[in-house]
């Protein structure tokens, strides 16, 4: 059944991407002169990406706390590990900004509605263009749109999240807006990390958690990573794993 699963996510996407970016593009050409955070793009996308998930009958998709979004400018962080979790967040369908990995802007059709809706690339592992991220980020903040971040930079191998980087909540506090935790579960059971084989079977859970207002953010970065990633652990009941870590375990 992960072989059928697979085989028919990827006849779906490859059968329905052209199609999808063709629209996008019109859609972009369209609402250019007054739509200029692409939210209507963005919206679009975030359908197309809800009926990839949807396209497989073992897998459902349950978007909670959606009332915890606040309008304007904000940080959202979540935990990361699966590249599916890209398309669960995109069902919350709220207009932002996604952060992602420079090499997925360069691919044929996902790249291309990726630039249009001016997401925002990064390069890890050189400080220059982190810097032009977080720049790029603070540009869209001070417009604001919220940004969509994955603090650990990585994929978690196991259900407890990696340690955050402190980037998220360096551009929280120093823009001054809320942190919104964003926590994803049963996306390894779609795949597990980059694949490639793909689950029969999957629950998959997005949560958003109240924000931390912009008056709890303190001044330190590193507390303020470790605090949202012991919010997420909680909610992911793993609360007994953070016991005793210290500070060097929970922010990277």
């Amino acid at each position: 059944m992960r072989y059928l699963a697979t085989l028919w996510f990827w006849l779906v996407f490859l059968s329905t991407a052209p199609l999808c970016t063709a629209i996008g593009a019109l859609i972009w050409l369209v609402t250019w002169p007054f739509d200029r955070n692409r939210n209507a793009l963005h919206a679009f996308v975030c359908g197309w990406c809800h009926v990839l998930y949807l396209s497989w009958p073992g897998w459902r998709v349950r978007i909670e706390g959606r009332e915890h979004l606040p309008p304007g400018p904000s940080v959202l962080v979540a935990n990361h590990q699966s590249a599916s979790d890209i398309l669960a967040s995109m069902g919350l369908n709220h207009p932002f900004k996604f952060i992602a990995k420079e090499a997925v802007f360069r691919t044929p059709c996902v790249g291309w509605l990726m630039q249009w809706m001016e997401y925002v690339p990064v390069k890890r592992g050189h400080p220059q263009a982190m810097e032009r991220m977080l720049e790029d980020c603070r540009g869209w903040l001070r417009r604001g749109v919220a940004v969509f971040i994955y603090p650990e930079g990585t994929y978690a191998r196991t259900r407890e999240p990696l340690p955050f980087k402190r980037g998220a909540f360096q551009l929280a506090i120093a823009e001054q807006v809320p942190v919104v935790p964003v926590v994803i579960e049963g996306t390894t059971d779609v795949i597990a990390g980059d694949g490639p084989l793909m689950g029969a079977s999957a629950r998959v859970r997005v949560r958003v958690l109240p924000p931390v207002p912009v008056q709890a953010l303190g001044e330190d970065p590193v507390e303020l990573a470790g605090r949202v990633r012991d919010m997420h652990i909680e909610a992911l009941g793993l609360t007994a794993a953070k016991q005793g870590e210290s500070p060097e375990q929970r922010v990277a």
